[in-house]
């Protein structure tokens, strides 16, 4: 109850610094505007918009001729330079389209917005009226000028998305709710730009994102827009634009959509014929009110994968009859002879009770990290229940997350029960400058036993982990702690990296002997967007090494680990790696490429050798062969080398539904081979059509 009422303190504190923050926004300002006080300068601002218009915009005479009455729907914005940009424009006439394009082509340089002291973005969304003199005769004060003018500025910032439903029909209100932007690599690849380059203090780390933080700095509903086409029957407009089943009332609004992952390919060094996919699911999400959204996906699958992942979920079977676990799925039973059947839901609740914080709770994943894989905590293991409370201040994002895991094994299971484990982890980016981020990771774990439940000093938001462990017991939990940085060199090159240490001997490092007791992992990466001047193209790469035992316990279940997998980067420990990737996309085409050269160190599991290496973070680290020494590849050393090249049309960018092709290479080559670790080469081809929810990784 204590640490109850010290976090409502805590937020309120929070919330008393927002609101100071909020009130140094500044508009952007024209020349004529630098006298006038803050107050007016919205004001000030919205009649030199309309001055231009009204003197420049000259309505084509197909117009005139038709005597045309109506809107042109506008989105533009005035980016940090204090330079205007057209996002979006709407009208039933091409020519009207055309002239507002010339016309804000001549709209002047002025000087940008500023939020906290430090220049951004805005964004508005405005109206035309046709005819002109429907305003362009009276005067600025006049009553409907002044109508407009609040419009415009109703449609500022964050709130641009309140456009007329005559623009766009239904109003698509989850791109300004509380509900997360479904986290795949390749569609956050679409608006990772925006997010670094008109986000002069946006946090990216903590994923996945919230629609109403990355709607400040990109403009879904525009893009959405911009991919519509023009359909005229029911089946048409719900097959290639709408959700199947979309309603809204004054304070709720609900949408309803099939989910497929129907996919069919060829495995070149399977026995079976072929491989497959054959999920179909529901997906609901909606909202009530503006601060409560809620969000529930339920998938039944069968499928048969390629060889090599096959035998990788199989290696992951848990206690009981069922034949493997699905990577990043599930628990999986026998279908047929050959095949899984591996039904997955998750769901989430999700509240803003204040501007400055969101509160989830549900059954899903989350990641930390601004690269491909994550060191601290990623999205490869299977759904889990989690609470989730994300604050954000000043330059600060925080967030906590609890997680309730399972430890399958039979060597933990109590009357053919699976252990409960519980993983606490606090995240704290700070925006040090407008080019620099810097991120404090902390997490523990920790196993429901006869001794031990849910420890409840671990709801504490804001102490240091390692201080709880030594207070409850050094072998009670497995905690870990990390850091980040991201630096953005210019608009199109940001770096990033993470640190992550699980246990440090400085006396060992001194001594130069490799101890087993360092263990520690970290990555660096780049991203480089626009690459070569191609617009929508963003390459990556990145570098991740991490040494052996890293994440592993003394504790048999207090792991890094959940279903068998891990929680952080999926190859474990004992391993370094070299990510390429490429990401490209226009208008409903996409193409992804990812090329991963890896280097892993694997046990011999033998009756001569039956050491831990420290790859495998289920085993005690107390079965190494020795204490010095230690290396990364040590064991059955295996270099690997894992290509993918993926090609895709939206179909549905209202469910991001998908029709996609790709082909995987795959080559597997260890030093010495055994009933588990041999060597392998897969060609795989694929085909499918996909409801593009999650992030599938068949890199292993």
């Amino acid at each position: 109850m204590k640490q109850f009422i010290v976090l409502l303190l805590l937020l309120a504190q929070f919330k008393s610094v927002s609101q100071t923050i909020n009130s140094t926004e500044k508009q952007p300002v024209f020349p004529s505007c630098k006298n006038v006080t803050a107050d007016s300068l919205k004001q000030c601002f919205t009649k030199n918009v309309y001055q231009i218009i009204k003197s420049e915009f000259k309505t084509p005479e197909v117009v005139v001729k038709d005597a045309y009455k109506g809107d042109v729907a506008v989105i533009f914005e005035v980016d940090t330079l204090g330079v205007f940009n057209l996002i979006y424009v709407k009208s039933v006439y091409k020519e009207l389209k055309e002239e507002t394009e010339r016309v804000f082509k001549l709209f002047p340089k002025i000087e940008p917005a500023s939020y906290n002291g430090r220049k951004t973005f805005k964004q508005y969304a405005l109206p035309i009226k046709i005819p002109l003199t429907d305003f362009n005769n009276s005067p600025v004060e006049n009553e409907q000028v002044a109508k407009e003018i609040a419009t415009l500025e109703a449609a500022s910032h964050s709130e641009y998305d309140n456009l007329n439903n005559s623009i766009v029909g239904y109003k698509d209100n989850a791109f300004s709710s509380q509900l997360n932007v479904q986290f795949t690599h390749s569609d956050y690849a679409r608006f990772d730009r925006a997010i670094n380059v008109v986000g002069t203090n946006s946090h990216t780390a903590s994923k996945p994102f919230v629609y109403s933080e990355i709607s400040k700095y990109y403009n879904f509903k525009a893009e959405k827009e911009k991919l519509l086409q023009e359909r005229k029957t029911w089946f048409g407009k719900k097959l290639w634009n709408e959700h199947l089943v979309q309603l809204q009332g004054e304070n709720y609004w609900f949408t309803i959509d099939p989910i497929f992952d129907l996919q069919v390919g060829k495995d070149t060094e399977a026995d079976f014929s072929s491989t497959y996919n054959n999920t179909r699911g529901l997906l609901v999400k909606g909202g009530l009110g503006k601060k409560f959204n809620f969000y529930t996906s339920v998938f039944e699958s069968q499928g048969r994968f390629a060889q090599y992942f096959n035998e990788y979920a199989e290696s992951l079977k848990a206690f009981g009859p069922d034949p493997a676990i699905i990577p990043g799925r599930g628990i999986a039973k026998a279908f047929k002879t050959d095949s899984y059947d591996y039904p997955v839901a998750e769901a989430y609740l999700s509240y803003a009770p204040a501007d400055f914080v969101n509160i989830q709770f549900g059954h899903g994943k989350n990641f930390i990290g601004d690269g491909y894989r994550s060191l601290f905590l990623s999205d490869v293991a299977s759904p889990h229940p989690f609470l989730k409370l994300n604050t954000k201040f000043w330059k600060i994002k925080y967030t906590n997350t609890w997680m309730w895991l399972k430890d399958v094994r039979p060597e933990v299971t109590t009357d053919d029960a699976f252990l409960t484990k519980y993983m606490a982890t606090h995240f704290l980016s700070w925006n040090v400058t407008k080019r620099l981020n810097v991120g404090f990771f902390e997490s523990v774990i920790w196993a429901n036993t006869t001794n031990r439940s849910f420890d409840v000093n671990y709801l504490n938001p804001i102490i240091f982990y390692r201080a709880i462990e030594f207070e409850t017991g050094q072998d009670a939990g497995n905690a870990i702690m990390g850091a980040s940085a991201k630096y953005k060199w210019n608009n199109n090159i940001n770096f990033y990296g993470q640190f992550i240490l699980d246990e440090f001997s400085l006396s060992d490092v001194k001594a130069g002997n490799k101890s087993w007791k360092n263990k520690f992992g970290y990555q660096l990466g780049v991203k480089y967007y626009n690459a070569f001047k191609v617009d929508n193209l963003m390459l990556q790469m990145e570098y991740n090494r991490v040494r052996p035992y890293t994440y592993s316990h003394s504790t048999i279940a207090t792991n890094y680990g959940h279903n068998n997998q891990s929680m952080a980067h999926l190859w474990s420990a004992n391993f370094s790696e070299l990510v390429l990737m490429g990401n490209y996309f226009y208008n409903r085409w996409y193409a992804n490429a990812k090329f991963i050269f890896g280097k892993r160190g694997f046990d011999y599991n033998t009756d001569t050798d039956a050491f831990s290496y420290g790859g495998d973070i289920y085993r005690n680290y107390n079965d190494r062969p020795l204490d010095t020494g230690v290396k990364v590849g040590q064991g059955i050393t295996t270099n690997s080398f894992y290509g993918n090249l993926q090609a895709g049309y939206v179909v549905n960018p209202s469910s991001n539904l998908k029709l996609f092709t790709d082909i995987t290479v795959r080559n597997f080559n260890p030093d010495v081979t055994t009933e588990t670790v041999y060597k392998s080469n897969t060609v795989w081809f694929n085909f499918g059509l996909r409801t593009d929810l999650f992030n599938w990784y068949f890199d292993y």
